[in-house]
């Protein structure tokens, strides 16, 4: 009987595990397989066709914000993934310091904040900042900053839990061996972190490049990233082309999240 009520629960636990899912993931399969409809109607079935890819390709507007989002992508994961490895070992390796845990807490907070305050937060500094020294003028440099500041936090906690499994020890052997901090650092350690710190890089590139709650509030004039160009043009009906848009952000961004989860485990078993 009890073996029975198990093999119940079980099947009901799948049941549910499998309608979550395809609640999740369903509707992203519907829009690729739309993204290859020949219809101008996006709800709308005529035949299979590219034309929607070859047009996206001919949208200079498109392909002007997809280019600036990369641009801001790789420049603000790199900002996070330097800063991330700092904070990680400060947080891991020092010796325990005055308002550590506070550091800490400031160091994640991105991770629990939402993004409108977030962006509303930015804002705020920046026009604080031009008005008194004159500087970041607002466009794809605080776009970048405002990335930077919330990768970080992502790119922390994944360093910072590589960092925790490394051993102390080959720190140490190398110094006894006579090698400068320095030197141990990028012969010994570094190496050993690499998988995590490009496992961050590519957090933080993925996030930057679907971002359009903060972006919206720290942009300017001609600094209009993907995903905002992308939301204003919703708002006035859905194109076919934004489906073969969408199709190749997912397969972008599956292919990050693959290679970084590959990165970790693979860091892990070193």
């Amino acid at each position: 009987m009890t073996g029975f009520m198990t093999g119940r629960r079980s099947i009901a636990l799948l049941t549910a595990l499998a309608f979550g899912y395809a609640f999740l993931y369903l509707p992203i399969v519907i829009l690729i397989v739309y993204s290859f409809n020949d219809s101008r109607l996006v709800t709308v079935w005529s035949h299979a066709s590219l034309r929607w890819y070859a047009a996206l390709l001919e949208n200079g507007q498109m392909l002007e914000a997809a280019w600036l989002s990369l641009r801001i992508a790789a420049v603000s994961a790199t900002v996070s993934a330097a800063l991330g490895t700092a904070a990680a070992f400060a947080l891991q390796r020092l010796k325990p310091f005055f308002a550590q845990r506070g550091y800490e807490a400031l160091a994640l907070m991105p991770l629990i904040v939402p993004e409108v305050l977030i962006g509303l937060s930015m804002l705020l500094l920046f026009v604080v900042l031009g008005d008194t020294i004159g500087w970041p003028e607002r466009g794809a440099t605080t776009i970048m900053l405002a990335h930077a500041s919330f990768g970080m936090a992502y790119a922390t906690v994944v360093i910072r839990a590589r960092l925790t499994q490394l051993d102390p020890a080959l720190d140490e052997a190398a110094a006894i061996l006579g090698a400068t901090p320095w030197r141990t650092f990028r012969r010994v350690t570094l190496p050993l972190l690499a998988p995590a710190i490009a496992a961050g890089w590519l957090l933080s590139f993925t996030l930057s490049l679907d971002d359009v709650v903060v972006a919206s509030f720290v942009t300017g004039p001609g600094a209009s990233t993907l995903p905002i160009v992308v939301f204003s043009s919703v708002r006035l009906g859905v194109s076919p082309q934004i489906n073969a848009l969408a199709t190749v952000i997912v397969i972008l961004v599956s292919i990050l999240i693959v290679t970084a989860t590959l990165m970790t485990r693979t860091g892990r078993r070193v």
